[in-house]
């Protein structure tokens, strides 16, 4: 059973249609590549799954229930959590400071509270161990490789245990090295059954940690298949529209 459902999906901003009749699934365990040019609708799509937007029309389920997503709170509760492409780090804060950002953990002693650092950063090293990450709970962001970075923003998603994490080109602007970080951090997250939506220019790295990969153009989808079905060139083709439809 598909953990998330799109069905016809559709957004429109005053006369710009965004999306038009959209759908696809995702399963847990799964990576599915969103692709496509600038402009295609990827990131209003991703962004309507996270609750910023609200669909024009069609329906989003949930483990096969109807859902409608008020906001990104609402999101959350459901299961859903998105890393942004700028990772939204204080880069003056420690990598455990970073993940518990907004939901600190605390100590109280009679009418007082204080923030517990030390039960944050075991369990902050517990999340980078599952993750098999070398990042540490006390290195300061500022001082962290485009990989470790990466390592925070996942690993603050997986404080609420979501079912569906979304992520947006999460492997743009970083070393080669870096970037086989990245993907073994999302195979981490799919060997641990979550569902994962990786919005990517780079057609390598959809092609080496994707399952399926949805291609989008205009705001239509162009395409929907399994990553072994389909080839760079074909994707190339369907990007640009010199393949009309796969």
């Amino acid at each position: 059973m598909a953990l998330l459902e799109l069905i016809g999906i559709s957004k429109h901003f005053g006369a710009i249609r965004a999306l038009e009749n959209v759908s696809m699934a995702l399963a847990g365990g799964e990576v599915v590549g969103l692709v496509g040019d600038n402009g295609a609708g990827k990131s209003t799509l991703v962004k309507i799954i996270a609750g910023n937007f609200r669909p024009s029309s069609g329906e989003i389920r949930i483990d096969n229930t109807p859902t409608h997503f008020h906001d990104p709170k609402d999101a959350r509760e459901h299961g859903v959590e998105i890393v942004y492409q700028d990772l939204a780090l204080c880069d003056n804060l420690t990598a455990a400071a970073n993940i518990f950002l907004g939901r600190e953990a605390k100590r109280r002693f009679g009418p007082v509270s204080i923030l517990d650092y030390g039960a944050m950063n075991r369990h902050a090293a517990a999340l980078f161990a599952e993750l098999k990450s070398e990042t540490r709970p006390r290195d300061l962001v500022k001082r962290m490789s485009g990989g470790q970075r990466q390592a925070v923003a996942i690993a603050r998603t997986r404080l609420s245990n979501p079912n569906i994490v979304l992520m947006d080109e999460p492997t743009a602007a970083i070393s080669v090295r870096q970037v086989a970080e990245v993907l073994n951090l999302i195979r981490r997250l799919k060997d641990q059954k979550i569902g994962v939506v990786l919005i990517s220019h780079r057609l390598p790295d959809v092609f080496e940690v994707c399952d399926r990969l949805v291609v989008l153009r205009r705001g239509l989808k162009v395409a929907d298949k399994r990553i072994s079905d389909s080839s760079p060139e074909e994707v190339t083709g369907l990007i640009t529209g010199a393949i009309e439809r796969a």
